[in-house]
């Protein structure tokens, strides 16, 4: 007779592994560091606020309430920013990253914070029966303002540059032509051309694509930091453009490193009125 045990041995090391690194790789991750910082950052900050809570004193108390206080504030900064970025990514940044958009984002989450900053101060102020002065009340908002700056950054520089790099190479733009539907990626456009009340996709290789869009509602569409509209008949792709030459009343003369319609001497011209406009893209 034989007897079978069933195994007892506890989860292998890599099991833990797995689940370690399944952990890191979520979007849990990110908030549970965000948590620690934010406790960390309140633990120090509230410790050297006051004489009595320096570590080490004779009279040391821990802090609970700046403590607590610090962490509700620093969860609704948190609250605040994150909703922003998610509206300035979804109307803005999915399109375009540049300073301009960056700078209106870092302000208006600012501006929020401030907006909350003045009144749940002076009603916790009421709650505790306390006094409301507005010297500390001023002297807060901008600390808080000051460190508000310093963690939105470092909290959103990763994304904000991930979408940058996203915008820029990995961006790609549904075609639509009568029932055919293609995807193509900024990479591998030329040029957006309109003749006789027709839009075409130029690629790379020189194949023409046509589309069911407008130019103008291309020029809403496409990243502007790759994209120019040369002219009301023309949007070019900065890495198509071969040579520019400066030609009559101030005008250029831009070819294209790929022919239109079998035409290998194409030429652009871009006016006197958008040549500033070009050379700032270009360069």
């Amino acid at each position: 007779m034989s007897f079978k045990f069933m195994s007892t041995t506890p989860p292998t090391n890599n099991s833990v592994k797995i689940a370690l690194l399944a952990f890191i790789s979520s979007p849990a991750w990110r908030w549970f560091q965000k948590a620690i910082v934010l406790t960390i950052f309140s633990l120090v900050v509230n410790h050297l606020a006051t004489r009595d809570s320096f570590p080490g004193g004779e009279s040391y108390r821990f802090p609970i309430e700046g403590f607590l206080s610090s962490i509700v504030l620093c969860v609704l900064i948190g609250i605040i920013a994150h909703f922003n970025f998610k509206f300035y990514k979804k109307k803005y940044f999915s399109k375009k990253v540049e300073i301009v958009t960056i700078v209106w984002f870092m302000g208006s989450t600012l501006g929020y914070i401030t907006l909350m900053y003045i009144p749940v101060n002076i009603i916790a102020d009421k709650v505790v029966g306390g006094q409301t002065v507005y010297y500390y009340l001023l002297i807060g908002l901008l600390l808080t303002i000051l460190l508000s700056f310093v963690l939105i950054g470092l909290w959103y520089a990763q994304d904000i540059y991930n979408l940058y790099k996203l915008s820029i190479k990995d961006a790609e733009i549904t075609i639509e032509s009568g029932a055919k539907i293609t995807k193509l990626t900024y990479e591998n456009i030329l040029c957006f051309y309109s003749e006789n009340k027709i839009v075409y996709t130029v690629q790379k290789d020189g194949s023409t694509i046509t589309t069911d869009f407008t130019l103008n509602e291309l020029e809403e569409k496409v990243n502007d930091q790759l994209f120019f509209r040369a002219n009301r008949k023309i949007i070019i792709h900065k890495d198509a453009v071969d040579q520019i030459e400066k030609i009559e009343n101030g005008k250029l003369s831009i070819r294209l490193k790929a022919s239109i319609e079998n035409d290998a001497n194409a030429e652009i011209h871009i006016s006197r009125y958008k040549r500033k406009a070009f050379m700032n893209w270009f360069q």
